[in-house]
């Protein structure tokens, strides 16, 4: 195995384990190693501290996997990994759920490597060079535990070129999923398309949050923005919503949608759904006098990286004095980010912000964050992505 050596005072990140090492912090390499390949890391002073991946196409050069010199990498190793991950989420699949995330990249100790799980079906997504040297592993101890119908790849996130990679989408074993996959969450059911659907198919991570606010809208008109395929839609009507209209840019989303709502036999003049920017759409609203009990803004990614964020929190500002200024005095506005460069708390002076400038008074009831299938190791924070505050708006 090739020897990483790491800048002398570069080693505190993997001794606090850490599983990131960026390419600036390698003084030399032993060898020649492959992209994608096991590699030790050493400190300055030639002291092992753990093994990794390397890629000298990133700039996250070293995806750290095991701190424990005696441990060996291997297949064995892998599955290890991938049971204790699925046996720790045993508990969230029931009669009620039967969709969850399996296997959370570097809060599993498997960075580049996120499972889904679509009733009998799987979705993967492989992001790091590493993991897609030992792809055919993974599939074959997925086969092994969980014996799904068929395991579709979803490998076309963007974080694939920070690896040099392309993109990859198709079947990788077994039975082709059909175009729509019936799945229940929390009692309700859905239609995920994995092939053309956004990220993996569907996003479970949402999956508390929907329940939580789902809470609120009992006799209440609701707008659901960025709605997909319609989670806090489907469960604003499950808990007696008197109307939900629904808004996305996707016209799968919105037909993905109507199929969700046919399957839960929901009344159809209790749900409109507009196929338009979101932005766009709440002016219109504003424009005509309309407003709403309860409003969800779940946009998509606004600040991929830290050089975005300033745009980013321009972008969530906007979006939220405009979703405020459309709700009734007392109205519940459920709002998140999902840009893992934006923490709470300035997603909160975001927010300060965008009250101030509705001239709204704003009370947070409720902090919001992802479910347990997505955990976030204590030495790895930058995997809480998702947040959101359930405010009031007086």
């Amino acid at each position: 195995m090739i020897d990483v050596i790491l800048k002398k005072g570069k080693e505190k990140a993997a001794v606090l384990r850490h599983p990131w090492i960026f390419s600036g912090a390698i003084d030399k390499i032993k060898g020649k190693p492959e992209n994608g390949e096991v590699v030790i890391v050493r400190s300055a002073e030639k002291e092992f501290l753990a093994y990794a991946y390397y890629n000298d196409q990133s700039r996250v050069a070293l995806r750290l996997l095991e701190w424990d010199e005696s441990i060996t990498i291997d297949k064995s190793w892998y599955q290890r990994k991938i049971k204790a991950a699925i046996d720790a989420r045993a508990h969230v699949l029931s009669a009620e759920t039967n969709t969850c995330r399996l296997v959370f990249s570097e809060a599993d100790f498997l960075p580049g490597l996120i499972i889904d799980k679509y009733g009998d079906f799987l979705s993967l997504q492989v992001s790091s060079a590493g993991i897609e040297t030992i792809q055919e592993d993974i599939v074959d101890i997925l086969r092994q535990e969980l014996n799904p119908k068929g395991i579709f790849d979803k490998s076309d996130a963007g974080a694939r070129k920070h690896e040099n990679l392309e993109p990859a989408q198709g079947l990788i074993w077994g039975e082709a999923p059909p175009e729509f996959i019936e799945v229940k969450e929390n009692g309700v059911l859905y239609h995920i398309n994995i092939a053309d659907g956004q990220k993996s198919g569907f996003y479970c991570d949402q999956r508390d949050n929907r329940q939580i606010l789902a809470a609120y809208t009992k006799d209440k008109t609701v707008l659901d923005c960025f709605c997909y395929s319609g989670g806090f839609t489907l469960n604003s009507l499950k808990y007696g919503a008197a109307h939900v209209t629904s808004v996305d840019s996707s016209a799968l989303a919105i037909e993905t949608l109507k199929h969700n709502l046919e399957l839960n036999g929901f009344s159809e003049d209790k749900q409109s759904s507009i196929q338009s920017d979101v932005n766009k759409q709440l002016r219109v609203f504003k424009e005509e006098g309309k407003t709403f009990d309860v409003l969800v803004l779940d946009p998509p990614k606004y600040a991929p990286s830290r050089s975005a964020l300033d745009r980013a929190a321009r972008a969530y500002k906007d979006l939220n004095r405009l979703g405020m200024l459309l709700l009734k005095k007392g109205g519940i506005l459920a709002t998140y980010s999902c840009s893992g460069a934006v923490d709470l708390e300035t997603f909160k002076q975001i927010i300060a912000w965008a009250a101030l400038d509705a001239g709204r008074e704003v009370q947070i009831i409720k902090q919001f964050s992802q479910p347990e299938d997505h955990p976030v190791r204590i030495s790895f924070s930058e995997g809480e992505y998702l947040k959101g505050l359930l405010l009031r708006v007086l």
